[in-house]
Parts: C-alpha cells; sequence; structure tokens
C-alpha cells in the first residue's frame, strides 16, 4: 500500500509539472537615445528613452529594455541578444545610423527588429535611405518632406497591434509630412493638414515646396509599420520633438506598444500599460537644466487635463 501512494505522489508531481509552463524569457529591446540636441524639453532624447525603457519594464511584459546614451553602443555587448532596437536621435547627415547601416543590416537579417522616431527617420537620399525604406518602411527626405508645428486630429486607427487600446486624440507637436515610403508600408497614424499648414512656414527650411502644396486637401501618413520578407519588424514615428508629449496616454501608449511588437511580443488588447505621469516623472535624465522660470505648473495642468479625461 505504501509503494502504491507513493507512486501515485510521484505521478501527481510530474502531471503538475508537465503542465506547468516554463518561464518565457524577456525580450530585449534596447533604445538608443541621441546627443544633446535642441534643449530643455525638446529632442529631449535621453530622457525619453529613460522613460520608455522604465515603462516598459514596468508593464508586466516579458520584456527588458535598456538604453545606450549617447548614441550607438561604445560597448558591443549592449547589442547581445536584442530583439528591438528603437532609435531616437537626430538625423539628416548627421544620422548616428549612418556610421552603422551594415551592423543594422546584419541585425534586421537575424529577425531584429528597428523603429526609428522623429528626425531620425531623416536621411540622406541614396543608399542610406534606400536600406531605410528596406528596414522601416520609409523615410525623410529633405526639401521634399516637411515639418511644421501642427495639431493633427487622429480619429480613427486601423487594426494592428500597434494601435491596441488607442483612443482618438490630437495634440500639437513638429508632426513631418510628405515623406517616402515603401509600398508595403502600413500607415497608423493619418491625418489631413490643414491649407495653412501646408503652406507654411515649416520648422527648416522654411519652405513652402512645390511637392506639399501639390497635396492639398490629401491626408498623411505621420507613423507607419513595416513587416520585412525575412520577418523582421519596422516602424517609424514623426512625433516626439515635444518632450511633455509623452505625458499624453495615448502617444505613450502607441510607442510601447511599437516597442514590444518589434521584438515580437504579444501586445495586450488594451495596449502595453503604463502608469499616469507627473512633472517629477518627466524632469529626470534631461541633457539640459531646467530654466529659471519654466512653467512647471502648466504641464501638471497639461497632465491632469490628459490623464484625468482619460484621453
Amino acid at each position: 500500500m505504501k509503494l502504491l501512494l507513493a507512486l501515485l505522489v510521484i505521478l501527481s508531481l510530474t502531471t503538475v509539472a508537465e503542465e506547468t509552463p516554463a518561464p518565457v524569457a524577456p525580450k530585449k529591446v534596447l533604445f538608443i537615445a541621441g546627443h544633446a540636441s535642441h534643449g530643455y524639453g525638446a529632442h529631449d532624447f535621453k530622457a525619453g528613452c529613460h522613460l520608455l525603457a522604465e515603462l516598459l519594464n514596468q508593464s508586466g511584459l516579458p520584456v527588458k529594455a535598456e538604453v545606450s546614451y549617447p548614441g550607438w553602443p561604445k560597448d558591443a555587448k549592449l547589442l547581445d541578444g536584442v530583439d528591438a532596437i528603437v532609435v531616437y536621435a537626430d538625423g539628416g547627415g548627421g544620422n548616428p545610423l549612418l556610421p552603422h547601416l551594415k551592423e543594422i543590416d546584419a541585425l534586421a537579417a537575424k529577425g531584429v527588429g528597428i523603429g526609428m522616431m522623429h528626425y531620425c527617420v531623416e536621411c540622406p537620399k541614396g543608399p542610406a535611405s534606400d536600406q531605410f525604406l528596406q528596414l522601416i518602411g520609409g523615410f525623410y527626405e529633405h526639401k521634399h518632406s516637411c515639418n511644421p508645428m501642427w495639431s493633427p486630429e487622429f480619429k480613427s486607427f486601423p487594426v494592428h497591434p500597434v494601435t491596441r487600446g488607442v483612443s482618438p486624440f490630437s495634440t500639437r507637436d513638429e508632426w513631418y509630412m510628405n515623406l517616402r515610403f515603401a509600398a508595403d508600408a502600413k500607415p497608423l497614424l493619418r491625418a489631413t493638414p490643414s491649407d495653412a499648414v501646408r503652406k507654411g512656414p515649416y520648422t527648416w527650411p522654411a519652405g513652402p515646396y512645390p511637392e506639399v502644396l501639390e497635396r492639398m486637401g490629401q491626408e498623411e501618413t505621420l507613423m507607419w509599420a513595416l513587416e520585412r520578407p525575412g520577418g523582421g519588424r519596422g516602424f517609424g514615428f514623426t512625433g516626439g520633438h515635444v518632450h511633455w508629449n509623452w505625458g499624453l496616454p495615448q502617444q505613450r501608449t502607441l510607442i510601447l506598444n511599437a516597442a514590444a511588437w518589434l521584438a515580437k511580443i504579444e501586445v495586450p488588447a488594451t495596449g502595453v500599460p503604463s502608469r499616469k505621469l507627473s512633472f517629477a516623472d518627466l524632469d529626470r535624465n534631461h541633457d539640459d537644466a531646467k530654466p529659471a522660470k519654466f512653467d512647471a505648473a502648466a504641464i501638471e495642468r497639461q497632465l491632469a487635463e490628459w490623464q484625468g479625461a482619460g484621453k
């Protein structure tokens, strides 16, 4: 009888062990933050990347997010086992990715997701822009694309993991438009600028450009996603000039969703969760000192409006 009981106990423990799922190894997401650029609160790449990485690590998803600053990792170990890279930095001829295109190609060939935000989506037209089209599905072309400050109305979203849990919103930022896209890029954020916005002035050069004026009344794609033929993923996001807009829940959710999706993590039906943010949360890891007369109370009021109303 004792032998029979012992066998039954062993059998039951074996069954439980077989039914218990193995722990999921966390996916590694690396945020690459550009150097100091426009001063406190604008192009605040370091502060933005640290905030997004922190929120991703607090999400409860199987993910480990880290930050490389300033720019491309000097220690190659940061790239070991990486599943997704999100670059938030200056662009154009000074884009920090330009010296590392071969390395990025090698990572992409392994299925590593590549995301680029704000100015980083701009690169010189030619071999680099051809590669951007393949990696993320789009790029900003100097004096063809433009960069006005405006407040697009995002009223609806396509069905996609990156848009899960995102409700309609609008925020004033330097949203780029008239970009170049690959045929298989999928628009995620679309809005129609007014004629006045199209006519400029743009942030730089002031414009207007004929190619932009020709598209009067048409929608523009301001964020997009790409599924690469080899199985990797990419996205481009043109907002992000204004640091305080990370306090807007919809913008946060979009980028946290996008980072998780890049790393092939299942995005929750209601989006990647994140806590409500205060000015203190946003007032960390800046390259530049806060101006003496900065109106922090105005930021707090805006955060309360965005988050209190569930916007």
